[in-house]
């Protein structure tokens, strides 16, 4: 039974999602606010967090930030009010993997959760083609999702981790945007492509410190990793 915690203030709100969510199979804690949030899960291992972008005491976002310092891999699902597409972007750019606008229809809440834990599932039974990759003068380790340059580790989300190894296996090929978003996303869209940019910046940072790798930007069609002198293995 998969376990979630939602957050959400709006008591009449939260009860119905807590306890529709129940009946439809999942382990649920509800609390309203973020620091409740925060010691629940200091307490516990979930495994997707559905989260009210407007509490008492800090927003979602914040609330986000401080979870995936707890929990770096939870998945988390906004739930908002606002309808600006800024937020939406916010949203995708804190590492979001769903948003979904108030009123919430419950049964779509339910579907898009269930799809989403399917595709996790499906995710950590299947191995990779290869558990690490030499990039460069970096190290990929894709079991453990770490990247490494000179004895220094950076630790990658699954989203992160798995679009860098789907440009590296393809290096100095390019990597269309409709096949990196039905690949990693599940869906080719506007919103996804514009989540895509930010995890594309994320991992140009993370490879900055060799300046023999770069990410190009092929203006409409997608993104090429390209690795000068060819420095790329795995096994």
């Amino acid at each position: 039974m998969h376990k979630l915690i939602l957050v959400e203030d709006d008591t009449s709100l939260g009860y119905l999602l807590s306890e529709y969510l129940g009946m439809k199979g999942f382990e649920m804690t509800w609390t309203k606010n973020g620091n409740e949030a925060l010691s629940h899960m200091q307490a516990n291992a979930y495994d997707l967090a559905v989260l009210d972008v407007m509490l008492p005491d800090m927003d979602g976002f914040e609330l986000s930030k401080k979870m995936k310092s707890l929990c770096p891999g939870l998945p988390f699902i906004f739930l908002t009010a606002r309808s600006m597409k800024i937020d939406v972007m916010k949203g995708f750019s804190m590492g979001a993997v769903d948003y979904l606008k108030k009123p919430i229809d419950e049964e779509e809440l339910v579907v898009r959760i269930k799809a989403l834990l399917s595709r996790l599932d499906l995710a950590n039974t299947v191995e990779p083609m290869a558990t690490e990759y030499r990039i460069g003068s970096y190290s990929l380790n894709a079991r453990n999702m770490e990247l490494v340059f000179e004895k220094e580790p950076i630790k990658l989300t699954g989203k992160e981790c798995n679009l860098l190894v789907l440009l590296a296996v393809n290096r100095n090929q390019l990597c269309s945007h409709k096949e990196i978003l039905t690949t990693l996303w599940d869906k080719n869209d506007y919103f996804n492509k514009k989540s895509l940019n930010v995890f594309i910046s994320r991992l140009r940072k993370y490879l900055a410190k060799d300046p023999n790798i770069r990410i190009d930007n092929v203006h409409g069609r997608g993104f090429i990793l390209r690795i000068l002198g060819e420095e790329f293995w795995s096994k």
